[in-house]
């Protein structure tokens, strides 16, 4: 019987490690495969029949699948066969979940002992998939995005025309669409650093790990995978003081991977802490640091290592996605918000060389740049409190004030975020003190950066801060006193909504774009108000959302 439908897929491992079977270190496989649990249907002939078939596909990837057969002869087939299937929410990625399929496939190997077919798809899903539905999803989003910005044009013109029955409102309203239009038009000139023929510099990817004894094992197993030569990179693990089993499950993966360093701090001092102390053992020219709930992507590192050819780089930001993605409704909705977050936002900013968040799930830094701020960054205070969360943001803060920043988007890597509103919340709110706190020590002086970026920072901050003020007096004040109709402030939820969704319908290709919708008003009449007792509340602090 199939299973419970997994959160995320599940991919299948390599038969060697890839880092010992190539001296490269490149992936041997063409394409990924992923383990699966749900029914196919097959169309062939047996012994000069034609039978109907029934099969569960144990593994699928683009160009075929292995199927346990249910009531027939899986080794009596003939080779050419037609598979029919739907491939479930989270059994692959999401550009590939897109109702049934019907597909011709040859039958190449048979194991009558066991009853299982291995089958190749004459034509990949992926090629199947690009005839019709990934093409109407790209023109549908084009057509999304370009009446949004129509509407949005028109919107702000009635805007000017209404200026005085209400200029706070429409003076903000002005603002917001106006620099979010620019954040999706300064990411479309976003380019990824070209490849060059420099040597690959020597990379020390550092791990710190804090009661992760569950996903501990598989973090490392992506991590020590990747594909980079083996003599230019290392590995070190850092065990912040876990309470749980965490430093064992790191020894026990030890014994297959005897080349991860390991420190163990007996007492829990922090993710700053923690990764410092594996910054001051690194030898890697190139300092990476990971979260212990992210898994690389095989050529995470070797894309994160393009952008250092070019000598004035300092720090590369990667590209995160949402591991759990179709957990629930929460999730979902967080799926759009980081491909927004990172593509869009993050894109926008490198084009001016000014990412002003490294990310914590993978981001990699010059050390000798590094090694001149760590004293500094590891005993931060802010009003006279030791500044313990916020690390990546601060730690981009020193580095940005005097050095260029960029982010690559096929430096890949995804992590868990939280499944429930209660840990949603605390996250948030922590991301939102540190956002405060550091957005104020980059206030003085992002204004030497290019104009646009300043200007497009300086709106970015104020905007926010004053986003409860504005939406108390547009849904409360002015419809209570003034009898006005906040419908327009609605309205322009709606189309900003509709802009995040139309680019990620476009490069996701995915059925989740919708909610993303639902995420623009979840942050406009929720998350907002989180950010006034952030402020108020900002000497609070916490290792992360977990444990």
């Amino acid at each position: 019987m199939p299973q419970t439908q997994p959160k995320f897929p599940e991919q299948k491992p390599d038969r060697r490690r890839r880092n010992k079977s190539r001296p490269n270190a490149s992936d041997r496989r063409s394409v990924l495969r992923y383990y699966s649990d749900f029914p196919v249907t097959i169309y062939g002939n047996n012994s000069g029949k034609a039978i109907i078939a029934s099969g569960i596909a144990r593994d699928v990837s683009d160009g075929g699948m292995f199927i346990e057969m249910q009531d027939t002869d899986g080794a009596g087939l003939q080779p050419d066969i037609k598979v029919k299937f739907t491939v479930p929410n989270a059994t692959m990625p999401e550009q590939y979940i897109h109702g049934k399929l019907e597909i011709e496939a040859k039958v190449v190997e048979a194991d009558q002992k066991r009853n299982v077919i291995r089958i190749t798809f004459k034509e990949s899903m992926s090629k199947r998939l690009s005839r019709r539905a990934w093409r109407y999803l790209r023109v549908g989003a084009v057509f999304i995005f370009v009446i949004t910005v129509v509407l949005v044009v028109l919107t702000k013109v009635q805007n000017i025309y209404f200026f005085w029955f209400d200029i706070p409102v429409f003076l903000y309203s002005i603002c917001v669409g106006s620099y979010l239009v620019s954040r999706f038009l300064f990411a479309a000139f976003y380019r990824t650093p070209k490849p060059q023929a420099h040597p690959l510099p020597t990379v020390s990817l550092v791990i710190p790990v804090y009661n992760e004894e569950d996903l501990v094992k598989r973090t490392l197993t992506y991590a020590l995978e990747v594909a980079y030569p083996k003599d230019k990179i290392e590995f070190i693990a850092v065990n912040d003081g876990s309470k749980d089993g965490s430093l064992a499950a790191i020894e026990e993966f030890r014994k297959d991977y005897p080349e991860l360093v390991v420190i163990n701090l007996e007492k829990n001092h922090g993710k700053r802490y923690a990764l410092a102390a594996g910054a001051r053992i690194a030898k890697g020219d190139i300092i990476a640091f990971m979260d212990s709930d992210s898994f690389l992507k095989p050529d995470a590192i070797q894309n994160l290592m393009q952008g250092f050819a070019d000598p004035e780089v300092a720090a590369v930001s990667g590209h995160c996605e949402v591991e759990n993605q179709w957990t629930n409704f929460l999730t979902k909705m967080q799926t759009v918000r980081y491909y927004v977050g990172f593509r869009i936002m993050k894109g926008a900013e490198s084009v001016f060389d000014s990412v002003t968040c490294l990310s914590g799930p993978l981001s990699a830094y010059r050390k000798e740049i590094v090694m001149e701020f760590i004293d500094d960054w590891v005993n931060q205070k802010f009003l006279g409190r030791p500044a313990t969360f916020g690390d990546d943001r601060s730690l981009t803060n020193f580095i940005l004030k005097k050095h260029r920043v960029i982010y690559d988007s096929r430096a890949v890597t995804t992590t868990f975020v939280p499944e429930n509103y209660s840990q949603f919340f605390r996250q948030q709110a922590r991301w939102k003190r540190s956002w405060f706190r550091e957005s104020l020590r980059a206030a003085a002086f992002m204004w030497r950066k290019q104009p646009l970026m300043s200007i497009s920072f300086y709106l970015g901050f104020i905007l926010p801060v004053l986003g409860p003020a504005v939406v108390l007096r547009a849904m409360l004040y002015m419809p209570i006193f003034h009898s006005v109709t906040p419908l327009n402030y609605i309205a322009g939820i709606a189309l900003m909504s509709c802009l995040m969704c139309s680019a990620y319908l476009f490069a996701k290709k995915s059925r989740l774009w919708f909610y993303g919708i639902p995420f623009c008003f979840f942050y406009m009449f929720l998350l907002i108000w989180q950010l006034p007792w952030a402020i108020a509340t900002f000497w609070e602090s916490d290792w992360g959302t977990r444990g």
